[in-house]
Protein backbone atom coordinates (compact mmCIF):
# COMPACT_ATOMS: atom_id res chain seq x y z
CA UNK A 1 0.00 0.00 0.00
CA UNK A 2 3.27 2.47 -0.72
CA UNK A 3 2.26 5.56 -2.47
CA UNK A 4 0.16 8.02 0.19
CA UNK A 5 -3.48 7.76 0.94
CA UNK A 6 -4.40 7.31 -2.77
CA UNK A 7 -2.99 3.90 -2.65
CA UNK A 8 -5.40 3.08 0.05
CA UNK A 9 -8.35 0.59 -0.04
CA UNK A 10 -11.32 -0.86 2.27
CA UNK A 11 -10.92 -4.14 2.47
CA UNK A 12 -14.69 -5.06 3.09
CA UNK A 13 -14.79 -3.43 -0.73
CA UNK A 14 -12.44 -5.17 -2.97
CA UNK A 15 -14.60 -7.95 -3.71
CA UNK A 16 -17.32 -5.64 -5.13
CA UNK A 17 -14.74 -3.22 -6.68
CA UNK A 18 -13.12 -6.48 -8.24
CA UNK A 19 -17.24 -7.57 -9.87
CA UNK A 20 -18.27 -4.25 -10.56
CA UNK A 21 -15.01 -4.22 -12.97
CA UNK A 22 -16.08 -8.15 -14.01
CA UNK A 23 -19.16 -6.30 -14.62
CA UNK A 24 -18.60 -3.58 -16.65
CA UNK A 25 -15.98 -5.91 -18.70
CA UNK A 26 -18.97 -7.99 -19.63
CA UNK A 27 -21.40 -5.02 -20.65
CA UNK A 28 -18.38 -3.52 -22.68
CA UNK A 29 -18.02 -6.95 -24.92
CA UNK A 30 -21.33 -7.90 -24.98
CA UNK A 31 -21.62 -7.96 -28.86
CA UNK A 32 -18.67 -9.68 -29.49
CA UNK A 33 -17.74 -13.38 -27.78
CA UNK A 34 -15.07 -12.60 -25.24
CA UNK A 35 -13.45 -14.76 -22.25
CA UNK A 36 -13.56 -13.51 -19.11
CA UNK A 37 -10.84 -14.91 -15.88
CA UNK A 38 -12.34 -13.87 -12.68
CA UNK A 39 -10.54 -14.74 -9.38
CA UNK A 40 -12.75 -14.35 -6.52
CA UNK A 41 -11.10 -12.80 -3.29
CA UNK A 42 -13.27 -15.52 -0.74
CA UNK A 43 -12.77 -17.15 1.42
CA UNK A 44 -9.26 -16.44 1.27
CA UNK A 45 -7.51 -14.44 3.83
CA UNK A 46 -7.89 -11.91 5.15
CA UNK A 47 -11.34 -12.43 5.44
CA UNK A 48 -13.47 -8.73 4.86
CA UNK A 49 -17.00 -10.00 4.25
CA UNK A 50 -19.14 -7.07 3.32
CA UNK A 51 -21.45 -5.40 6.05
CA UNK A 52 -24.41 -6.95 3.88
CA UNK A 53 -22.83 -10.46 4.72
CA UNK A 54 -21.29 -10.37 8.23
CA UNK A 55 -22.83 -12.35 10.84
CA UNK A 56 -25.10 -14.03 8.39
CA UNK A 57 -23.79 -17.35 8.07
CA UNK A 58 -23.31 -17.87 11.93
CA UNK A 59 -20.04 -20.03 10.99
CA UNK A 60 -17.91 -16.39 11.13
CA UNK A 61 -16.09 -14.26 8.91
CA UNK A 62 -14.66 -17.54 6.63
CA UNK A 63 -18.83 -18.18 6.17
CA UNK A 64 -19.64 -14.92 5.78
CA UNK A 65 -17.36 -14.65 2.97
CA UNK A 66 -18.68 -18.26 1.10
CA UNK A 67 -22.30 -16.63 1.38
CA UNK A 68 -20.62 -13.17 -0.80
CA UNK A 69 -18.67 -15.75 -2.89
CA UNK A 70 -22.09 -17.46 -3.24
CA UNK A 71 -23.97 -13.89 -4.28
CA UNK A 72 -21.04 -12.72 -6.28
CA UNK A 73 -21.09 -15.66 -8.66
CA UNK A 74 -25.03 -14.92 -8.67
CA UNK A 75 -24.79 -11.89 -9.75
CA UNK A 76 -22.49 -12.16 -12.78
CA UNK A 77 -25.03 -14.73 -13.62
CA UNK A 78 -27.91 -12.58 -13.58
CA UNK A 79 -26.24 -9.89 -15.53
CA UNK A 80 -25.75 -12.87 -18.27
CA UNK A 81 -29.14 -13.58 -18.15
CA UNK A 82 -30.44 -9.86 -18.48
CA UNK A 83 -28.16 -9.11 -21.45
CA UNK A 84 -29.51 -12.35 -22.94
CA UNK A 85 -25.95 -13.88 -22.69
CA UNK A 86 -27.13 -17.21 -20.47
CA UNK A 87 -27.82 -18.89 -23.50
CA UNK A 88 -24.34 -18.82 -25.65
CA UNK A 89 -22.21 -18.70 -22.74
CA UNK A 90 -20.72 -21.26 -20.51
CA UNK A 91 -19.28 -20.69 -16.97
CA UNK A 92 -16.54 -22.47 -15.28
CA UNK A 93 -16.82 -22.56 -11.53
CA UNK A 94 -13.42 -23.99 -9.67
CA UNK A 95 -11.31 -23.44 -6.81
CA UNK A 96 -7.36 -23.37 -6.62
CA UNK A 97 -6.81 -26.26 -3.78
CA UNK A 98 -8.71 -27.66 -1.09
CA UNK A 99 -9.50 -25.57 2.75
CA UNK A 100 -7.63 -24.30 5.26
CA UNK A 101 -8.92 -22.49 8.20
CA UNK A 102 -6.11 -21.10 10.56
CA UNK A 103 -4.05 -20.06 7.80
CA UNK A 104 -2.34 -17.54 10.32
CA UNK A 105 -4.95 -14.92 11.28
CA UNK A 106 -7.17 -15.24 13.66
CA UNK A 107 -10.08 -14.73 12.75
CA UNK A 108 -12.55 -17.59 14.46
CA UNK A 109 -12.51 -19.38 11.32
CA UNK A 110 -12.08 -22.26 13.99
CA UNK A 111 -14.05 -21.53 16.91
CA UNK A 112 -16.95 -20.76 14.58
CA UNK A 113 -17.18 -23.90 12.31
CA UNK A 114 -20.17 -24.91 14.20
CA UNK A 115 -19.88 -28.71 13.15
CA UNK A 116 -19.30 -27.54 9.33
CA UNK A 117 -16.49 -29.77 7.88
CA UNK A 118 -15.08 -27.88 4.41
CA UNK A 119 -14.08 -30.61 3.36
CA UNK A 120 -16.64 -32.93 3.34
CA UNK A 121 -15.63 -36.90 4.00
CA UNK A 122 -12.10 -35.79 2.08
CA UNK A 123 -8.59 -36.15 3.91
CA UNK A 124 -6.28 -33.27 4.61
CA UNK A 125 -6.56 -29.74 2.65
CA UNK A 126 -4.62 -27.27 1.22
CA UNK A 127 -0.79 -28.14 1.29
CA UNK A 128 -1.93 -31.47 1.19
CA UNK A 129 -1.49 -34.30 -1.17
CA UNK A 130 -4.64 -36.57 0.44
CA UNK A 131 -7.98 -35.93 -1.73
CA UNK A 132 -8.88 -32.70 0.32
CA UNK A 133 -5.85 -30.96 -1.05
CA UNK A 134 -6.06 -31.80 -4.40
CA UNK A 135 -9.58 -32.66 -5.41
CA UNK A 136 -11.86 -29.08 -5.58
CA UNK A 137 -15.16 -28.00 -7.03
CA UNK A 138 -15.46 -27.93 -10.63
CA UNK A 139 -19.31 -26.39 -11.83
CA UNK A 140 -20.17 -25.94 -15.25
CA UNK A 141 -23.08 -24.66 -16.89
CA UNK A 142 -24.69 -23.02 -19.59
CA UNK A 143 -24.83 -23.71 -23.68
CA UNK A 144 -24.89 -27.25 -24.43
CA UNK A 145 -23.25 -28.39 -20.75
CA UNK A 146 -25.39 -31.51 -18.96
CA UNK A 147 -28.09 -29.68 -16.48
CA UNK A 148 -28.00 -31.68 -12.91
CA UNK A 149 -25.21 -34.25 -13.95
CA UNK A 150 -22.57 -35.61 -11.59
CA UNK A 151 -19.36 -36.67 -13.40
CA UNK A 152 -16.65 -38.77 -11.87
CA UNK A 153 -14.62 -38.26 -14.93
CA UNK A 154 -10.86 -37.50 -14.07
CA UNK A 155 -10.21 -33.87 -15.13
CA UNK A 156 -7.17 -31.04 -14.25
CA UNK A 157 -7.17 -27.31 -14.86
CA UNK A 158 -4.91 -27.75 -17.01
CA UNK A 159 -7.16 -29.60 -19.61
CA UNK A 160 -9.00 -26.21 -19.78
CA UNK A 161 -6.18 -24.88 -22.34
CA UNK A 162 -6.73 -27.36 -24.54
CA UNK A 163 -10.24 -27.73 -24.11
CA UNK A 164 -11.11 -24.33 -24.93
CA UNK A 165 -9.14 -24.02 -27.94
CA UNK A 166 -10.77 -27.37 -28.71
CA UNK A 167 -14.12 -25.57 -28.33
CA UNK A 168 -13.53 -22.26 -30.31
CA UNK A 169 -11.85 -24.63 -33.42
CA UNK A 170 -7.95 -23.74 -32.52
CA UNK A 171 -5.23 -26.13 -33.58
CA UNK A 172 -3.08 -25.89 -30.71
CA UNK A 173 1.06 -26.82 -31.81
CA UNK A 174 2.47 -29.66 -30.81
CA UNK A 175 4.96 -27.76 -28.33
CA UNK A 176 1.51 -25.75 -26.99
CA UNK A 177 0.18 -27.21 -24.19
CA UNK A 178 2.08 -30.75 -23.88
CA UNK A 179 0.37 -31.10 -20.25
CA UNK A 180 -3.15 -30.22 -21.50
CA UNK A 181 -6.25 -32.83 -22.95
CA UNK A 182 -8.67 -31.83 -25.00
CA UNK A 183 -12.15 -32.71 -23.15
CA UNK A 184 -14.62 -30.49 -24.77
CA UNK A 185 -17.03 -33.66 -24.29
CA UNK A 186 -16.28 -34.44 -20.92
CA UNK A 187 -16.31 -30.72 -19.99
CA UNK A 188 -20.21 -30.59 -21.34
CA UNK A 189 -21.33 -34.00 -20.02
CA UNK A 190 -21.46 -35.69 -22.72
CA UNK A 191 -18.55 -38.54 -22.42
CA UNK A 192 -18.03 -40.05 -18.47
CA UNK A 193 -14.80 -40.54 -19.38
CA UNK A 194 -11.87 -38.33 -18.56
CA UNK A 195 -8.11 -38.85 -18.57
CA UNK A 196 -6.81 -41.85 -17.50
CA UNK A 197 -3.96 -41.08 -15.42
CA UNK A 198 -3.30 -37.45 -13.33
CA UNK A 199 0.32 -36.53 -11.92
CA UNK A 200 -0.01 -34.34 -8.56
CA UNK A 201 2.49 -32.75 -6.51
CA UNK A 202 2.24 -31.15 -3.14
CA UNK A 203 4.74 -32.16 -0.53
CA UNK A 204 5.62 -34.99 -2.26
CA UNK A 205 4.46 -36.77 -5.46
CA UNK A 206 1.26 -38.91 -6.22
CA UNK A 207 -0.20 -40.16 -9.11
CA UNK A 208 -3.92 -41.03 -10.18
CA UNK A 209 -4.86 -43.44 -12.31
CA UNK A 210 -8.55 -44.26 -12.68
CA UNK A 211 -9.78 -44.72 -9.15
CA UNK A 212 -6.19 -45.79 -7.60
CA UNK A 213 -4.23 -43.19 -6.31
CA UNK A 214 -0.06 -44.23 -5.62
CA UNK A 215 1.72 -41.75 -2.95
CA UNK A 216 5.67 -41.33 -3.30
CA UNK A 217 7.23 -41.68 0.18
CA UNK A 218 8.53 -38.40 1.93
CA UNK A 219 10.82 -37.56 4.78
CA UNK A 220 8.61 -34.32 5.29
CA UNK A 221 6.33 -33.64 7.82
CA UNK A 222 3.09 -35.26 8.31
CA UNK A 223 1.29 -32.98 9.77
CA UNK A 224 1.13 -28.96 9.87
CA UNK A 225 0.38 -28.16 13.20
CA UNK A 226 -0.25 -23.93 12.37
CA UNK A 227 -3.04 -25.37 9.60
CA UNK A 228 -4.17 -28.98 11.31
CA UNK A 229 -3.44 -30.44 8.57
CA UNK A 230 -2.39 -34.41 7.35
CA UNK A 231 0.11 -33.52 4.61
CA UNK A 232 -0.08 -36.64 3.17
CA UNK A 233 4.07 -37.73 3.69
CA UNK A 234 5.29 -40.54 5.03
CA UNK A 235 8.28 -42.71 4.64
CA UNK A 236 6.27 -45.70 3.05
CA UNK A 237 4.66 -46.23 -0.29
CA UNK A 238 0.83 -45.50 0.02
CA UNK A 239 -1.69 -46.31 -2.40
CA UNK A 240 -5.56 -45.70 -2.28
CA UNK A 241 -8.56 -46.86 -3.69
CA UNK A 242 -10.51 -43.61 -4.28
CA UNK A 243 -13.61 -45.67 -5.81
CA UNK A 244 -14.19 -47.27 -2.27
CA UNK A 245 -12.30 -45.20 0.40
CA UNK A 246 -12.55 -41.50 -0.75
CA UNK A 247 -11.17 -40.61 2.51
CA UNK A 248 -8.02 -42.48 2.14
CA UNK A 249 -8.60 -44.07 5.27
CA UNK A 250 -6.96 -47.45 4.57
CA UNK A 251 -3.13 -47.87 2.42
CA UNK A 252 -3.42 -50.75 0.38
CA UNK A 253 0.08 -51.02 -0.17
CA UNK A 254 0.87 -51.18 3.94
CA UNK A 255 -1.51 -54.09 4.54
CA UNK A 256 -0.39 -55.93 1.25
CA UNK A 257 3.35 -55.68 3.07
CA UNK A 258 1.88 -56.67 6.01
CA UNK A 259 0.15 -60.07 4.67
Amino acid sequence: MSGGTRARWVDEEVSTTFLHKAQDFISQHQDKPFFLYFCLTEPHVPRMPATQFRGKSKLGYRGDAILQLDWTVGQIQQQLQLLGMDKNTIIIFSSDNGPVLDDGYVDGAVAQLNGHQPAGPLRGGKYSIFEGGTRVPFIVSGQGVAKGKVSNALISQMDLLATSAQLVGVKLKADEAKDSKALLKTLTGEDPKGRSTMIQHAQTLAIVKDNWKYIAPSNGTAYMKLTDTETGNLPEDQLYDLKNDIGEKTTLLLNILKK
